[in-house]
């Protein structure tokens, strides 16, 4: 079989041409099957759609569609075409057309983005970029609005090699400031067997997911493997789900679900927002994993989705973790499946200051491991200088994977930084033991205060705690004192109060929960709910919201 995505469909189409593919699940129960012969035939015809159009061998298709039942058949028609295809994200309506161009602009200059494919609604703004001379867009195109279905479906590009180019990833961020990755057949279909292989997968495997497909976690993870491998992906409208978060609980019931990733925030939201009169008829018993992944994971989390879903069939082993991100085209790690993710207490004050010991009752912090390296990727732990650690140390965590990306395109400031020596330099704080590999924060996160690294994720966790304060929606950052010489400690958090006496005593609270963890808050900033700003992968981001509170928006509040 030759190497390459679109072989590796054809051969499913082949032998399980009457098997589900995809299944576009929606909440009304209008659900489409796609099973592997229409789904590979109708990507034929997309795929010769798009050559008609003047799309080239190399050219990079991107996708801005909402949960649409003919995405998939498109997707796969783009590198049915030869081209590349870059899921990006469907603007919110939040989201003011100047600044969803702005980003455009700005991701075409760095990404090298030569087609938007896109719906008729956003067709208007999507064409100012096409024609204002701000970008080399060669043009926008609305496949939905085509006749491409009825089209004679004909063979496709054959000439694809092994390390030929097959999609384009973004890192997380910004939609301006994200890095691309241009990732091979090659480098995806052997990441994809070794990840399947650290979860014990098999064909019998069913994913569900509502992750968005242009974030990694659910391209590579949820899409790419079981389409590589034959499985069948649920796939659940992003937006929808965050809505109705207990739509992904009726969707595994009903689909006989085994599979699902979620960032760590959405255990919390799933145990917070599910009310058990939605709950009826539902049962999670045939689920192997729920894999945390993209965020610190914290023990915290699992333990509440536990007890709120241990009822309906989930237990300690269909706990799972894995630490991934677009530059390793996805895990590095990988907890081991129907074993509970190790936990370990340590001591706060000794892990600021760079070094893991047992809890001794002082502050503690409870880590989570994320597993241990999958086939084809080597960890290694690193301080400022570049000397590699021992178990116990805190420091830089660097990779060398089979699996990885070879430079951020048209950004090679970027990528000097990043890769050195054929290793890539993570970004993120960690440590080791036993072989089992812990993250703890991001390097560019931490806050120095008088010489101490403190991580914001501590932070956050106790200031969420706090009574009137939305869970979850918290972020912790450092600024500079030139009179103190150090930072100091600020934090952004959402609440629903509303008089001056209520936001009064919630800022000293703010500040008291601070205090438990022998932390000083110098600054709180209450906002409403929502204010707070998202990366594209979901995540709060720290650097945009400590931007977007200096650049004068919100008003300076001192707790």
């Amino acid at each position: 079989m030759k190497i390459s995505l679109w072989h590796r469909w054809m051969y499913h189409a082949e032998n399980s041409p009457e098997r589900d593919a995809i299944v576009h699940w929606c909440a009304d129960g209008q659900s489409i099957r796609w099973r592997w012969r229409k789904l590979v035939g109708e990507a034929q015809r997309a795929g010769q759609y798009l050559r008609s159009q003047g799309v080239r061998a190399g050219d990079v298709c991107a996708i801005i569609v909402r949960h649409h039942p003919r995405f998939y058949p498109l997707y796969m028609g783009v590198v049915a075409a030869g081209a590349l295809p870059a899921v990006l994200p469907y603007p919110n309506s939040r989201l003011h057309p100047d600044k969803f161009i702005e980003g455009l602009v700005g991701m075409s200059h760095r990404s090298g983005l030569d087609w938007i494919l896109t719906e008729a609604s956003l067709e208007p703004v999507v064409s100012r970029l096409a024609t204002g001379g701000k970008s080399t867009i060669k043009g926008v195109l609305l496949p939905f609005e085509s006749d491409w279905v009825n089209s004679d479906p004909v063979e496709p590009v054959e000439e694809v090699i092994s390390s030929a180019p097959c999609l384009l990833q973004h890192s997380s961020g910004t939609t301006g400031l994200q890095k691309a990755v241009i990732l091979s057949h090659e480098v995806v279909l052997g990441h994809v067997e070794a990840y399947a292989e650290a979860l014990h997968m098999s064909p019998d495997d069913k994913i569900v997911s509502w992750l968005p497909l242009y974030h990694d976690m659910g391209m590579i993870a949820a899409f790419q493997t079981p389409l590589a491998l034959g499985m069948t992906l649920v796939q659940l409208d992003p937006f929808e789900w965050v809505t109705a978060p207990v739509l992904l609980l009726h969707a595994i019931s009903e689909e006989r679900g085994t599979i699902t990733w979620l960032p760590n925030f959405a255990y919390n939201l799933l145990a917070d927002r599910v009310h058990e009169d939605e709950l009826e008829g539902v049962r999670l018993d045939t689920m192997r994993l729920f894999v945390n992944c993209s965020e610190t994971v914290r023990h915290d989390s699992h333990r509440r989705f536990l007890e709120r879903f241990r009822h309906l069939g989930v237990g300690p082993g269909h706990l799972s973790a894995c630490y991934a991100m677009a530059e390793t085209t996805f895990a590095a790690t990988q907890t081991t499946p129907g074993q509970a993710p190790l936990t370990i207490v340590v001591d706060r004050n000794h892990l600021q200051d760079g070094s893991v010991s047992a809890a001794s009752g002082g502050p503690v912090r409870e880590c989570v491991s994320s597993g241990k390296p999958i086939r084809g990727c080597e960890l290694t732990l690193v301080d400022e200088s570049g000397n590699q650690l021992p178990d116990g140390k805190v420091g830089e965590i660097v990779i060398r994977s089979r699996w990885m990306f070879s430079g951020y395109r048209n950004n090679e400031e970027a990528s000097k930084a990043a890769l050195r020596e054929g290793h890539y330099f993570t970004g993120d704080y960690g440590f080791t033991l036993n072989g089992e590999w812990f993250v703890v924060g991001r390097k560019k996160d931490v806050i120095v205060v008088a010489g101490k690294n403190l991580y914001p994720e501590d932070i956050e966790d106790a200031v969420s705690a706090v009574p009137g304060i939305l869970p979850g929606r918290v972020v912790a950052f450092g600024v500079n004192n030139e009179q103190t010489g150090t930072e100091e400690v600020c934090v952004a958090a959402e609440t629903e109060s509303g008089t001056d006496a209520e936001r009064k005593a919630l800022r000293l609270a703010v500040v008291r929960a601070g205090m438990q963890i022998d932390i000083t808050i110098a600054h709180v900033y209450l906002v409403s709910p929502r204010w707070l700003i998202k990366s594209s992968a979901g995540k709060l981001s720290r650097r945009a919201n400590r931007q977007r509170i200096f650049d004068g928006e919100l008003d300076k509040d001192k707790g």
